[in-house]
């Protein structure tokens, strides 16, 4: 009899604990339920009311040397005589550009400058897809960089209407915008009085996209070949 109760109270007292443990494991549950909806509400907000970037940028920039920009692992250290850790309207506008990660659409009229350049031409090499319009006179001038991103493999289509192409901007990613009244040469960038507008606000991008894509179509070179 008395073992009868004993394995009654121990069958009690498991029974109870069993059921205790299941309270917490649900308990528990509910409230990583409750963290993770709050977790999602929390990153959502985040997205729904992310702020659109909007910059503007004013040149003559400071010179100061931008060559972290182009290799920010490499350990040497630059001995240039330019200044060094100094952030310029063209260091930011620089960076902008080398944010491409899938596509880069640039339209502009004059294209002298060496920096600007090499950052199109080091996106080419990580496999960047790049379109360049440019002006058909301008970009025969000595010293146009046309020639070498054409050389470089860069697909370039030059503006064949009897007006000058004199459009500035560049469009990354089909979703950050790059224009204002800044050529990219060397003497828009250090000595004229030149602004640049940064936005990822779509209703300002897919204008830029859309005038692009019809301007690249306009200009195919197949178009007047078919017409000889």
């Amino acid at each position: 009899m008395n073992r009868r109760w004993l394995d009654l109270t121990d069958f009690f007292i498991v029974s109870q604990m069993s059921q205790m443990w299941r309270v917490k494991v649900v308990g528990l549950g509910v409230v990583a339920l409750s963290l993770s909806l709050e977790l999602l509400g929390w990153l959502f907000g985040r997205v729904r009311h992310r702020r659109p970037l909007n910059k503007v940028l004013f040149f003559p920039s400071k010179v100061a040397c931008v060559e972290h920009l182009f290799s920010p692992n490499s350990a040497r250290s630059c001995f240039c005589p330019l200044p060094h850790g100094v952030e310029t309207s063209f260091s930011r506008l620089l960076r902008h550009l080398l944010s491409a990660s899938s596509s880069l659409d640039l339209c502009v009229f004059s294209f002298s400058n060496m920096d600007l350049s090499r950052a199109v031409l080091q996106l080419h090499q990580k496999g960047v897809t790049i379109r360049v319009l440019g002006d058909k006179d301008y970009s025969a001038i000595t010293g146009s960089q046309i020639g070498v991103l054409r050389k470089a493999g860069i697909c370039v289509r030059c503006d064949a209407g009897s007006v000058h192409m004199h459009h500035k901007f560049a469009v990354v990613d089909g979703r950050l915008l790059i224009t204002g009244s800044l050529n990219w040469t060397l003497q828009a960038v250090q000595n004229n009085r030149e602004n640049i507008l940064i936005t990822d606000e779509a209703e300002l991008v897919q204008p830029f996209m859309k005038e692009f894509h019809r301007l690249w179509a306009l200009n195919d070179p197949a178009r007047f070949y078919k017409q000889l």
